[in-house]
């Protein structure tokens, strides 16, 4: 078993967490905003659906943003009820990004 963390070094590494999540904050405008959390959900569609819907896509695909639509697509066609309606709410963030 290990030894338990001294109050001091919990300190310290509250301190330095603090910190660096105050330097790393980045301000990011609506339109990438939307953008991140559509890849975000693109990416993670890629994955749950992967051998449902992707079955024929390189595995280490790397989807960026003018992918989502394609994501979506093969959602569409290939799944089932699930991933029709996570097409469905891609469709609107993907929409919501360019407009």
């Amino acid at each position: 078993m290990s030894e338990p963390i001294s109050d001091e070094v919990k300190s310290y590494l509250r301190g330095i967490g603090a910190k660096g999540g105050r330097i790393s904050r980045r301000r990011l405008d609506p339109a990438q905003a939307r953008r991140m959390v559509a890849v975000r959900e693109a990416r993670r569609a890629f994955r749950d659906y992967k051998t449902q819907c992707f079955w024929s896509f390189d595995p280490e695909w790397n989807i960026q943003s003018e992918q989502v639509p394609l994501v979506i697509r093969t959602l569409r066609n290939e799944g089932n009820a699930q991933a029709f309606a996570l097409a469905k709410r891609l469709h609107k963030l993907h929409a919501n990004e360019e407009a």
